[in-house]
């Protein structure tokens, strides 16, 4: 009987590391502009904040305008610990609802992507 409990004990330690591994992906904590926010001045740049440290030859954003169009964006570089990616934003933005479609690829491995928009208001 003890070697059964021995035996469950371990396979639970096993799982419980297993899963916090599995947990380790660089998820998008926040950014600026916020999700969802509405602004009266076009960003000058997109600070996106992640969960973890990336590696910026495989993480990158797209956005978009209003009207469906591809924003001219400058070279990502990474701050804070290479947690935060930021991204200058080289067209004028004009008034109306931006998509930020990001992508990123932690430091140990794990892929992840999503999107968000903001608003800019005239």
């Amino acid at each position: 009987m003890h070697r059964m409990k021995k035996l469950l004990l371990i396979a639970a330690t096993a799982s419980i590391a297993l899963a916090g591994h599995a947990f380790a992906h660089a998820h998008l904590k926040s950014s600026v502009p916020a999700a969802d926010s509405t602004v009266k001045q076009a960003p000058s740049e997109l600070d996106l904040t992640f969960s973890e440290g990336l590696n910026l030859k495989f993480s990158g954003v797209t956005v978009t305008g209003p009207d469906k169009t591809v924003v001219k964006t400058g070279a990502a570089t990474l701050m804070d610990g290479d947690a935060t990616l930021m991204v200058p934003v080289s067209d004028k933005l004009s008034s109306g609802k931006y998509t930020v479609q990001w992508h990123a690829l932690s430091t140990d491995g794990h892929k992840t992507n999503g999107s968000y928009s903001f608003t800019i208001t005239p």
